[in-house]
């Protein structure tokens, strides 16, 4: 056999579900890169290339929840917002959707629908692939609004980090708006930090 045959295609994805590979290469060649350690499963019916060193964990939520977001703790760590590293990452989905299993260690949080698509941007994993994150600001506002789960010391130390940075706090407010339970607190703790 021919080393030309035992490399992969240049064109391969970095990361790809087991359907898209066979458009790159036969059903057999592919089982041969799977075996060989060529070709790397991240879970059922999802690989990557054995020398890709991306976030195999992001890849999966994105491909498993393609509307999923990081959000609160996750996002915030994302925007260098707080210091902690989670052991479990942030992802909302809007209410009333299905929550996959995954391999990665996922906090699903529910979102209202009616806001879930405020300060969504995108991130990107691979060269083909994204998955949704909050935006800073987006993601000062979620802090406040669930301060409940992680705490209100949280929340203050990511609105400091992010005003120190130069965030405008009339930005802050205005996406705020949409949160009228947020707003006040919100208001009042920009009061004392400025």
């Amino acid at each position: 056999m021919s080393t030309a045959n035992n490399r992969l295609p240049a064109d391969l994805p970095e990361t790809f579900r087991y359907s898209e590979a066979l458009d790159y290469v036969s059903e057999r060649r592919l089982r041969r890169f799977i075996d060989n350690g060529a070709i790397v499963a991240l879970s059922r019916g999802l690989y990557r290339k054995s020398d890709w060193l991306g976030d195999e964990d992001l890849v999966e939520i994105a491909a498993k929840a393609p509307r999923g977001t990081l959000c609160l703790r996750s996002a915030l760590e994302r925007h260098d917002l707080i210091d902690d590293i989670p052991s479990e990452i942030d992802v909302a989905i809007p209410r009333g959707s299905w929550a996959p299993k995954t391999i990665a260690p996922v906090r699903w949080r529910h979102f209202n629908p009616t806001t879930f698509d405020i300060g969504r941007e995108q991130l990107g994993i691979t060269d083909t692939s994204s998955i949704g994150i909050y935006s800073a600001e987006r993601s000062i506002i979620d802090a406040f609004r669930l301060r409940h789960l992680d705490g209100a010391d949280q929340a203050n130390e990511a609105l400091k980090r992010w005003l120190r940075r130069g965030g405008q706090p009339s930005d802050l407010l205005e996406m705020a708006k949409s949160f009228p339970r947020t707003l006040a607190v919100l208001r009042k703790t920009l009061e004392i930090l400025l």
